[in-house]
C-alpha cells in the first residue's frame, strides 16, 4: 500500500513469512515501514537567470519603444512580449531589423520567429556578438 500526502511519501508492506525446520513450523507477520518527508516547511523558491546584460536589455527596449511609437509611461520589461505591446508580424520584423542595423549583427529568419519577448531579442542578440 502506498500513499502520497503534500510532500510525505510513505511505503507500508504487509507479507507473510513461514519458516520450516524439522523441529517446528512458526509463522511471522513482518510489517515493515518506510517514509520520506521534510520535518519542516519549504518555501518555493523563484529563480530568474538573465543571459544578456542589463544594458543590452535596455537598449532593446529603447528600440522597441521608439518602432512602436509607445508611450513614456508604457511599462516595458525583459519579460514584456511584442504582442502585449500591440505588435503584429510585421511590427515584429521591423523590430528585428532595427536590432540588426543598431548591433551590428545578422538576424536569421528561423531565429527571428522565435523571438516573442524583449529579454528573447536581448539573449539573441549577444549571442550572436559573441560569434
Amino acid at each position: 500500500m502506498a500513499s502520497v500526502t503534500g510532500s510525505t511519501l510513505s511505503l507500508k508492506c504487509t507479507s507473510q513469512v513461514r519458516f520450516q525446520s524439522s523441529f517446528t513450523s512458526k509463522s511471522y507477520a513482518l510489517k515493515p515501514s518506510v517514509s520520506f518527508g521534510r520535518t519542516s516547511p519549504v518555501m518555493p523558491r523563484l529563480r530568474v537567470s538573465c543571459a544578456a546584460a542589463p544594458e543590452t536589455v535596455e537598449k532593446v527596449s529603447t528600440i522597441v519603444r521608439k518602432q512602436l511609437a509607445l508611450a513614456e509611461e508604457t511599462q516595458v520589461t525583459g519579460e514584456t512580449k511584442f504582442a502585449e505591446l500591440g505588435a503584429d508580424s510585421l511590427d515584429t520584423v521591423e523590430i528585428v531589423m532595427k536590432l540588426e542595423e543598431e548591433f551590428g549583427v545578422g538576424v536569421e529568419e528561423e531565429n527571428a520567429q522565435t523571438i516573442t519577448t524583449i529579454q528573447e531579442a536581448a539573449d539573441l542578440i549577444e549571442t550572436l556578438q559573441k560569434k
